[in-house]
Order: structure tokens, then C-alpha cells, then sequence
């Protein structure tokens, strides 16, 4: 039986390795799959094979989530070396968002600003991803100038979001009155939880203890009706929304 269970995961490789052959996959696969076949397959299938396999959407789910776990930079490096390789426009966007994601919003904020040299300089995705560069980076004066320019293009662009991350970059420029007068129009109009939540953030920085008292009630008596899935979507402003409260 041992010698079995040696052979099937020889086999099991040797599977995989056909794959990712066929799939145009990196060389170094085929040295981790030969190299380490039990754990290598298994790497294998969480990282490649079954996010790109026609399983229901709820495994691929899990598997990406595997994925970012196991190899949480993936992104990255395929980003970077996809502009290596290409260096268009399309591929300095996805190394850009990548580097955000990855949280390294300086490299983020100087890679979506080279993005706006030349025929994409009015792009307003691209002004978007620039100010949410820079407020990661505690530069809210430049993440302003690109909320203004977005405003002055289509005030109807996306307005909860361009109103929320104002308000947050007047907040960062020390315009607290400013900042106060956004979330109260963010709130007001759209009246949604991540209008609540930045508000609340606000308030708790602020020490505006009846304030945020108010808004931390609403947000405690909304979240006791949800469900994992809604919980895990606003994961990480209920991180920002913790750490405040902290």
C-alpha cells in the first residue's frame, strides 16, 4: 500500500503538470510538482486548478480565498510582469490597483500618476485609484486635487464614493468643518452603511462623543441583521471602524 500511495501522487503530479503545460503555466510549477508532488499538487490545485476549473462559483470563491492566503502577492508579480512584458496602459492600471491592494499605496500613487501622462490624463477611474493612493498614503491635499477634478468632469461619477473620499481627504487636510459638512450631504443623500461607517470613523477620530455614539448605534443595530457574507464584503472598513473605536 505504501507503494501505492507513493505512485498516486506521482501520478497526481504528473496530472497537474500536464496541465499546466497545456495552460501555458510558469516552468518553476513543473520543479515544485516533481520536486514536492504531495504538497506541490495540492498547491497546485488551490492556486491554478480549481479557481479556473467550471466548479460552481461558491468552490471558486473559497479557492481564491485559498489563494490569497497561500500566495497573497500572486497578483502583484503577474501585474508587474504583464507590463514588463506589455507596457500599455491597461497593464499600468492593473499593476497600480495591484500595488494598492498589495498595500503599498506610494509605488500605487506614483504608477496611477504615470498613467496619467498623456492620452488617458481625464481618465476619471484612474483619478479614483490616484486619490485612493493617496489618502492610504496620508496625503489628502493631493487626493483632493484628483476628487476636484473628477467633480468638474461628471459630477454624477460615482457620487457616494467621490463624496465619501472627499470628505475623508478634506479631513486629512485639517478642514474638519469641510469634512464634517461632506459626510452630513454623503449621509443625507444616499444614507448607506459606508456613509454611516466613514462618518463614524470621523467622529470617533474627532472625539465627537455624542456623534459617533449616534452613528456607532445605527451601525451595531444594522449589523445585527446580517449574514457572513455581508460581514465579510465590509470586512475591512469594520477593521478602520474597530481600530477607531479603539
Amino acid at each position: 500500500m505504501e507503494i501505492f500511495g507513493v505512485g498516486l501522487h506521482i501520478l497526481v503530479a504528473l496530472f497537474f503538470a500536464v496541465h499546466a503545460v497545456r495552460n501555458g503555466q510558469p516552468i518553476y510549477w513543473l520543479l515544485i510538482l516533481f520536486l514536492f508532488p504531495l504538497l506541490g499538487s495540492l498547491v497546485y490545485f488551490v492556486a491554478i486548478f480549481l479557481p479556473n476549473s467550471r466548479l460552481p462559483q461558491g468552490a471558486r470563491k473559497v479557492a481564491s480565498k485559498a489563494v490569497q492566503v497561500l500566495d497573497p502577492h500572486r497578483e502583484l508579480r503577474e501585474a508587474r510582469a504583464a507590463y514588463d512584458y506589455t507596457p500599455t496602459a491597461q497593464n499600468q492600471m492593473r499593476l497600480a490597483s495591484a500595488q494598492l491592494e498589495a498595500g503599498d499605496p506610494q509605488a500605487a500613487a506614483g504608477t496611477y500618476e504615470a498613467c496619467l501622462q498623456g492620452a488617458f490624463a481625464s481618465d476619471l477611474e484612474i483619478r479614483m485609484g490616484a486619490a485612493r493612493a493617496y489618502l492610504e498614503c496620508e496625503r489628502g491635499a493631493e487626493a483632493l486635487t484628483h476628487l476636484e477634478f473628477i467633480r468638474r468632469s461628471d459630477i454624477h461619477f460615482r457620487p457616494e464614493i467621490v463624496s465619501l473620499l472627499t470628505a475623508r481627504a478634506l479631513a486629512q487636510s485639517g478642514r474638519q468643518a469641510e469634512a464634517k459638512a461632506q459626510f452630513d450631504d454623503a449621509l443625507t443623500r444616499h444614507g448607506s452603511f459606508e456613509a454611516r461607517a466613514e462618518y463614524a470613523i470621523w467622529a470617533l477620530q474627532q472625539g465627537d462623543a455624542i456623534l459617533s455614539e449616534r452613528l456607532c448605534q445605527d451601525i451595531d443595530s444594522a449589523m445585527q441583521r446580517w449574514n457572513s457574507h455581508t460581514r465579510e464584503m465590509y470586512a475591512p472598513l469594520l477593521a478602520r471602524l474597530e481600530a477607531a473605536r479603539k
